[in-house]
């Protein structure tokens, strides 16, 4: 009677999710996963010294910047081949210290892209914008062969903007300036900016990770926060991995938007130029890393990469369909109690 009445229940909940269509399959290459900060206080006033930051909608954030690990990923499921048409790899980034992506012609195809020894957590650098949009059209096309050129970013556009209802996408200067510096218990509970992105009005130690609740990677009074040095060594790695100034964060949670590399954001500046704001490990100007940074930080050509720049991602949840929910409720059934089988007249040691 047990094993007849489970597959009952099973064969119905079966057969709700193949009428819908929605059967999980589990792909063979792992997924790029992220720790995403909410960003609340939807309706924010912008901030009175720049105009930034005002919002009237709850999104999330990804808590770190995108990694070395997480491309890696993208280009072996894009670029299995390692062809590079869409130019997502610059060549010749494994003459710099600081990159973490190595490429390698004789390997398998998927495995062409590898992580450099110990940078798997430090942010990818040499990335442009156009491959940041590139990056999160994947990500919206589910990742694993999902495709490059649209989905949220059309990259036939000469200046791609965001499709309407978009889940994943590249934060504009007010969505990244929000997370970064918005506290909404400032001012008596009235909301407010701090001038740094590590709950500070003060300018961050260029410390030594992880150092205290403000620090960050960037050229101080010291030199490199890595080395505490003023000497440069072109074979030194000065980023750090992501979250690695652990007590060092904005309101909501993330981290490094002070510090360790300019993140680009989505706001079109001087033409068809893409704005980054943060600072970098190579920043010798303090206000670079600042909210008070009035011309949106600054800004660089959508196509162009260096070792000073990456990028962190955001996204709006889409709501649970109907079909899921009804989903979610036969698969209930399925692990029903015995004691509601009681109320209907059946002993529970024949369930």
């Amino acid at each position: 009677m047990r094993s007849k009445m489970r597959d009952s229940r099973a064969w119905a909940a079966y057969a709700v999710i193949a009428m819908y269509g929605i059967v999980a399959v589990t792909s063979a290459r792992a997924q790029a996963t992220f720790s995403w900060a909410t960003i609340g206080n939807p309706g924010n006033a912008a901030d009175t010294a720049t105009g930034y930051g005002s919002i009237d909608y709850t999104y999330q954030i990804s808590k770190y910047d995108v990694t070395n690990s997480q491309y890696v990923q993208f280009l072996n499921a894009v670029d299995p081949t390692g062809a590079n048409s869409l130019g997502l790899y610059t060549t010749g980034e494994t003459s710099n210290a600081v990159e973490g992506v190595a490429f390698n012609s004789a390997a398998a195809d998927d495995s062409k892209y590898s992580v450099e020894t110990g940078k798997g957590n430090q942010p990818v650098v040499f990335v442009s914008w156009d491959d940041a949009a590139r990056f999160v059209n994947w990500l919206s096309n589910g990742q694993g062969s999902g495709g490059t050129e649209s989905g949220v970013y059309d990259m036939t556009q000469t200046t791609p903007t965001r499709a309407t209802n978009s889940t994943y996408f590249i934060p504009t200067e007010n969505e990244w300036y929000k997370a970064a510096y918005y506290d909404p218990t400032l001012n008596g509970g009235t909301g407010g900016y701090w001038t740094y992105a590590t709950r500070s009005n003060t300018l961050p130690g260029a410390d030594a990770p992880p150092g205290g609740s403000n620090s960050a990677n960037y050229y101080g009074a010291s030199g490199y926060a890595v080395t505490q040095s003023t000497t440069t060594d072109p074979n030194q790695d000065y980023l750090t991995d992501a979250g690695a100034y652990s007590s060092s964060t904005s309101y909501y949670g993330t981290f490094d938007e002070t510090g360790d590399v300019f993140q680009w954001n989505e706001t079109v500046l001087d033409g068809s130029r893409r704005g980054i704001r943060g600072g970098s490990w190579n920043d010798e100007y303090w206000l670079d890393l600042s909210s008070a940074e009035t011309d949106a930080s600054e800004y660089l050509i959508p196509d162009g990469s260096d070792g000073y720049t990456g990028f962190r991602v955001a996204m709006v949840p889409e709501p649970v369909s109907g079909v899921m929910l009804l989903t979610m409720g036969v698969m209930a059934l399925m692990h029903r109690r015995p004691r509601e089988m009681i109320v209907r007249g059946i002993p529970a040691n024949t369930v």
